[in-house]
């Protein structure tokens, strides 16, 4: 697995795909086809992230893991603005129809659907799930994402769970993007647990720092994915690795 670390705005290719980290549990991560995924956006109200300028993130998916406004204040204004097409459960995609997003695909725990870019496929997520007004935001998931050039898991917020094992029998993912905070999800431990489970070698740690109760020790963090033998990769907010 070939990893570089550029500065955000570089537009460079190599390997089969490359993620970009903006802040707390938002990812964008562009594959090989030249698709470009954008996972829950929550940037505009995340103090760390100030530098990131919302208004040129690129999408042409936005993907929702489940209804909270640490998963979702940006997604209307990016949908909007690009064009992208929003993925996520039913309750979530029914929201935002209210609000004039047409051009999106529901899915439920478990269903997977062929994309142009690949097969996506909505997993088990142990969290609560609420949309900003207060709406029922059904229930938190996260996503296997499998394309020609790759397989990957995002995990969404979850608590670590015995389902991840049926990722790792199911799935040959090249790596994840696993919540890692602690107190309202896994934290190192049980993320490195679970990434010994879904089989990743090399693992992309989100939803920390944002706020004080989920501040890490990073050398920790890395110490505790070290010991099962996988990775632990914290890029800046900004910054863009190849994978």
């Amino acid at each position: 697995m070939t990893r570089l670390l550029i500065p955000a705005g570089l537009f460079v290719f190599w390997g089969t795909m490359k993620l970009t980290y903006y802040g707390h549990a938002c990812v964008g991560i562009e594959l090989a086809c030249g698709t470009r995924l954008l996972f829950d956006p929550f940037i505009t109200p995340n103090g760390l992230a100030k530098a990131v300028d919302v208004d040129v993130i690129p999408a042409d998916y936005v993907l929702l893991t489940h209804g909270h406004e640490d998963h979702v204040a940006d997604a209307e204004r990016i949908l909007k603005r690009t064009g992208a097409t929003l993925i996520s459960n039913f309750e979530i995609v029914s929201w935002y129809g209210a609000k004039g997003i047409e051009k999106a695909h529901p899915m439920n725990l478990g269903g997977g659907f062929n994309f142009p870019f690949g097969r996506v496929k909505l997993v088990n997520a142990i969290h609560s799930s609420v949309l900003p007004d207060g709406s029922y935001g059904g229930n938190p998931g996260g996503f296997v994402i499998e394309t020609p050039h790759g397989c990957f898991y995002v995990s969404g917020d979850t608590a670590l769970h015995a389902d991840m094992k049926l990722l790792g029998e199911m799935h040959s993912l090249d790596f994840a993007v696993m919540c890692i905070g602690d107190n309202f999800t896994m934290g190192p431990a049980d993320a490195a647990l679970a990434a010994e489970w879904v089989g990743a070698k090399h693992v992309v740690g989100v939803h920390y720092d944002t706020f004080p109760p989920i501040m890490i020790d990073r050398k920790i963090a890395a110490g505790e994915f070290a010991k099962r033998g996988v990775e632990l990769l914290l890029p800046a907010i900004g910054e863009t690795m190849g994978m």
